[in-house]
């Protein structure tokens, strides 16, 4: 929650760096880019070296690096600074998530999917308060306020500490007792790699159309209804506590029901309200947008875990992959449709991507995994 508060500052703050900096859409769409490749390219890196070497207070340095950023943010003269600022935020973001992720696999007794959930919902409160933090602290008070939320930081390093110290006993005691192999995919690898590309795929449908939420949205309701920038942002939080309620929604039930279920009521079932979406109203767009957010953010921690289960003792390069994956089709996408904005409106940047979860029909390609497990001899 205080990771993901603080990253969710700088596309909270984009109407005032607009404004102050005089930047353009792409240039706006820039800084989105820069800060989710640096949060993308590192992760399956970190979680492939932390895979075959645990490294229980990375979590802590992950936090230092979003801390630097945060002040450098603040105190921000120039573009190029803030385009620094973001990289070194999003360096942080990618040590922390592939081990985080590993721990709450860890601490799950067997709930994979209901911990995946509430470790992913613990973000998306943060990101649904960042906005909020933003529209309230940030924008009365200027720029350098967003350095009071260092204190936050702090607080995550204080916190990740005890959490490092616990992983670390744990796996002092996994040591004594002796390494158990995890369960085996009898499936062929072709099927495996054609699996992980459908769901790449799915998360690139996902993550592109959620960018244009994330990073456009309150431009979109500025432009189209005349909302002031402060009721822009409210909207935005009540999107991404839409957001929050599906993720902590969809691990539990691919727990029960199974994990390709969600992933084809996610995708594919957000279709209708994307279309509609850009022909609504004032009130209906609010509708909308906390519908969509609700359903499209149920997919990915079924997603994760489905990944996990494909290649079993892989946790954090697929935790890695994934969430890596997920932030640079963010940032590409957000780039991109700054590029598309500027060029055709911001009008026709939502009737663009409404059409993105119909890769959803994807799923059907996706293997069923319980009938390939077995465990290895």
């Amino acid at each position: 929650m205080l990771n993901d508060m603080m990253q969710s500052l700088l596309p909270a703050i984009y109407p005032m760096l607009k404004t102050n900096f005089g930047l353009s859409f792409s240039q706006i769409g820039l800084l989105t880019l820069t800060f989710q490749v640096t949060a993308s390219l590192l992760q399956p890196v970190v979680g492939i070296v932390t895979d075959k070497r645990p490294q229980p207070f990375s979590l802590c340095v992950g936090m230092a690096f979003t801390l630097t950023g945060l002040l450098l943010l603040a105190h921000a003269a120039h573009f190029a600074t803030l385009l620094i600022a973001a990289a070194i935020v999003g360096m942080g973001s990618s040590i922390f998530h592939p081990d985080s992720s590993r721990v709450a696999r860890l601490a799950s007794g067997g709930q994979h999917g209901l911990a995946q959930s509430l470790f992913q919902v613990g973000g998306n409160v943060g990101s649904a308060a960042g906005p909020l933090l933003a529209a309230f602290i940030v924008l009365p008070r200027g720029q350098g306020s967003i350095g009071w939320f260092s204190i936050a930081a702090l607080t995550a390093m204080v916190v990740l500490f005890q959490v490092g110290r616990w992983y670390s006993a744990h796996l002092a005691g996994r040591a004594r007792k002796g390494h158990v192999e995890a369960p085996v995919i009898n499936m062929p690898r072709g099927r495996v790699i054609g699996a992980i590309t459908v769901l790449g795929m799915l998360v690139f449908s996902k993550y592109v159309y959620m960018a244009s939420l994330s990073s456009y949205y309150t431009f979109y309701l500025i432009h189209k209804f005349g909302l002031s920038v402060q009721a822009a942002q409210l909207q935005l939080f009540l999107f991404l506590g839409a957001v929050a309620v599906g993720t902590i929604a969809g691990g539990p039930i691919g727990d029960r029901f199974g994990r390709k279920l969600v992933i084809w009521g996610s995708i594919l079932g957000v279709l209708p309200f994307t279309l509609a979406l850009p022909y609504a109203n004032l009130t209906w767009t609010m509708v909308l947008a906390a519908l969509i957010g609700l359903i499209l953010a149920s997919a990915f921690s079924a997603i994760v875990v489905y990944a996990q289960e494909l290649v079993p003792g892989k946790v954090g390069m697929i935790a890695g992959l994934f969430f890596g994956f997920a932030f640079g089709m963010g940032g590409l996408g957000a780039a991109v449709l700054g590029e598309v904005a500027d060029a055709k409106g911001i009008d026709f940047v939502y009737h663009l991507c409404s059409w993105l979860p119909a890769l959803g029909l994807l799923t059907i390609f996706l293997p069923d995994i319980e009938g390939h497990r077995r465990k290895r001899a």
